[in-house]
């Protein structure tokens, strides 16, 4: 089994911006940076040496991030200006087999279509990208969008298989839960093991629009707050954050075992080829493939988030989607141990 423990833990944007890139809940400082910035305030990613780079609209913006500790960079579009776009997006192009969230490190808005987007629908999008000037540009990408659920081993029911994503509880009390994906959690009502035993019952589901579901416990199932990482060892995770743009995240699943990648956008919205949608999601370069559904996205000892789904697969690679796993303790008022 898979899981995740504790409490969120900051560290300083200084730290950060010295490349010190295994808490990604630092985030939570730079949102307060962007708060001071206001309008001014276009986005923050870790660069390829791991150093955290703010964008700025302006002199004085550019003078208080540097006073901060962090590297500033000057660009054109406000954080506004690409939320506008956005929404255009949202209004407009909520096309299956498309997705679409800011790029800070380019200060624009990507626009992804897969391989089920031609014709009309392609021209469509194409259209709408172009109406949106430069702030926005439409790339192409191999695969097709798609929740991960397959036939097989790990947690099982419903005729599915997906992966644990964290071992959770109620603050003050002993009761265990169970988070993955809620596409998986809206197929089946209990979690077997693959020898048939049945561990879990469905207390709540979210999807679409979010991706998260919760199952209590109901065996005395081992569940340590450990990630497997596919070579015969585990790792303890001590703590619950969001991640930053650029990050290098590392992925556990029940199919693929576990793979790295970097992050490539939040708050993104996916359009499933089953026509469902996702928002609010963390885009990565991770591959995933069928029945890695649920399982958890993290950062050495820090859990960030649940496995939805992507394209392509861990032969040829390919993108991937995920629930933040801060947003789904939140919601059911639970926390990692």
């Amino acid at each position: 089994m898979r899981s995740f423990p504790a409490a969120l833990k900051l560290v300083s944007i200084a730290a950060l911006a010295a490349g010190f890139v295994a808490a990604p809940a630092a985030q939570a400082d730079v949102s307060t940076l962007e708060t001071r910035l206001g309008t001014s305030a276009a986005g923050s990613y870790l660069d390829d040496s791991g150093k955290l780079v703010v964008t700025v609209t302006d002199q004085a913006a550019l003078a208080t991030v540097t006073a901060s500790g962090a590297r500033a960079r000057l660009v054109r579009h406000s954080a506004a200006t690409l939320e506008a776009s956005t929404a255009v997006l949202d209004r407009t192009a909520k096309i299956p087999g498309t997705s679409w969230g800011t790029d800070p490190a380019t200060n624009q808005v990507v626009v992804s279509a897969d391989t089920t987007v031609t014709g009309v629908r392609l021209a469509r999008l194409k259209a709408v990208v172009a109406g949106l000037g430069d702030t926005a540009r439409l790339e192409q990408v191999p695969g097709s969008f798609t929740t991960t659920i397959a036939g097989g081993d790990a947690i099982l029911g419903g005729g599915v298989r997906c992966s644990l994503g964290f071992n959770v509880k109620r603050p003050g009390t002993s009761t265990a839960y169970l988070l993955t994906a809620g596409h998986c959690g809206n197929v089946t009502s209990t979690w077997s093991t693959s020898g048939g035993q049945v561990i879990a019952s469905r207390t709540g589901t979210s999807f679409p629009g979010n991706d998260y579901a919760l199952f209590q416990y109901t065996s005395n199932i081992s569940r340590p707050g450990e990630v497997n990482l596919y070579d015969g060892t585990r790792r303890s995770i001590d703590s619950a954050g969001n991640p930053v743009v650029g990050q290098t995240v590392g992925r556990s699943g029940s199919t693929t075992g576990f793979h790295r990648g970097k992050v490539t956008g939040l708050n993104v919205t996916v359009n499933y080829v089953d026509g469902t949608t996702v928002t609010g999601m963390i885009a990565t370069t991770v591959c995933v493939q069928g029945g890695d559904s649920g399982g958890p996205l993290f950062a050495n000892n820090t859990a960030l988030g649940l496995t939805s789904g992507g394209s392509g697969n861990c032969t040829s690679g390919g993108r991937s989607f995920y629930q933040p796993v801060t947003e789904a303790l939140n919601a059911y008022g639970v926390t990692v141990y």
